[in-house]
Formats: structure tokens, C-alpha cells, sequence
């Protein structure tokens, strides 16, 4: 577990690939008063990122780098949060995998939000294989980040109903607004 010193709130990086709606929900978290983060830098893999469009918004600084040799990005990412002092990480939609050792880097301060009620449909397509295998809930997960993917110890979980009309589409929308309670209800629960 992460300790809050004194009233400073801890400089956060938050990592996406896309659309960015985790992290606009996240820097409207960041920016209330009793919230513990704030958010100083957003990463993407990928320069199209829709969500980059909050780091012009928000002002806040960007780091956009391609993981064709994964090594040479995450030294870059590691001298990057170094030089701006982030003690915690968030991954919004990130789909890279991190290494093992940039994972030990920040042992204990990288979380992740899963579309799923972990450990049931780790990976991708979740919403379809819930849909596929009749489940009644679905829901989603924060967790904390460890070499083995989608597997670390379990901060909060949220289900959500399936109804029999629900696509993989519709269910992704559902559990997406849950998404954006449980973030932040995790990261309270963390530092407090």
C-alpha cells in the first residue's frame, strides 16, 4: 500500500491507447479537493490516441512513444517519469504490456482497470466471452499491475447486470460508466 505524506498529492502518470475517457474522468478526480493524485503526465503508445486531446485541454504534459522495440520505450518512459518526480501509475486502456522490469521499478504504484471481474476473463474481449458463456454479471476491476498479466491483488470490483438484449457493445457502455465510479473509489482506498 501506497502512504499520503503530509497534503501533497502524489504525482501521477496515466497511461491510455485510445479514446482517453478513463483519463478525462481521472483528471476531473485529480483536480477535486480531497483527491490524493494528481495527474502530471500522460503517456500513449500510440499518437493517434484520441485521449491525448485532454493533455492540450487539461495542460497537462504528454509523452507519446511507439513500442516497436519495447526496451528503448520503456528506458525512454522510466528517464521521462524519473525527471518529473511520478510516484504512481495508472493504466487507462493501455494495450501494451509492461515489462517485468519496469513493473519493479514501480512495484506496488502501477494500477490497471479491467473491463471484467477478474480473475474471470483476463486479457481481451471480455465483454464478448461474458456474453458468449451466458453470464448474468459482468462488471470490472481495478487492480494493482504485476508481471503476470491481468493477475495482481484485487483493490475493487463492480458488477454489472447482463440483460438478455445486451451486445458486446451495449455491455461495454454499461460497465464503462462503472468504470468511471470505481477509478477513483480505488485510488481513495489506496492512499487513504
Amino acid at each position: 500500500m501506497v502512504k499520503l505524506t503530509g497534503l501533497k498529492k502524489i504525482k501521477t502518470a496515466v497511461f491510455i491507447s485510445g479514446a482517453g475517457s478513463n483519463l478525462k474522468n481521472l483528471i476531473k478526480f485529480s483536480k477535486i479537493k480531497n483527491s490524493p493524485i494528481s495527474i502530471d503526465l500522460i503517456f500513449s503508445n500510440n499518437s493517434k490516441a484520441k485521449g491525448l486531446r485532454f493533455s492540450r485541454q487539461f495542460k497537462i504534459k504528454e509523452n507519446v512513444s511507439s513500442f516497436k522495440n519495447p526496451k528503448v520505450a520503456e528506458t525512454k518512459i522510466l528517464n521521462i517519469l524519473k525527471k518529473e518526480n511520478i510516484k504512481f501509475i495508472c493504466l487507462a486502456g493501455f494495450m501494451k504490456v509492461l515489462s517485468k522490469d519496469f513493473i519493479k521499478k514501480f512495484s506496488g504504484r502501477i494500477i490497471n482497470i479491467h473491463p471484467s471481474l477478474l480473475p474471470k476473463y483476463k486479457g481481451l474481449d471480455t465483454h464478448m466471452k461474458a456474453i458468449k458463456n451466458r453470464d448474468k454479471i459482468a462488471g470490472c476491476t481495478v487492480h494493482f499491475v504485476t508481471a503476470k498479466l491481468d493477475s495482481g491483488k484485487i483493490i475493487l470490483r463492480k458488477e454489472v447486470k447482463i440483460s438478455k438484449r445486451d451486445t458486446p457493445t451495449s455491455l461495454a457502455k454499461k460497465i464503462l460508466k462503472e468504470e468511471h465510479k470505481l477509478y477513483p473509489a480505488a485510488i481513495k482506498k489506496i492512499f487513504n
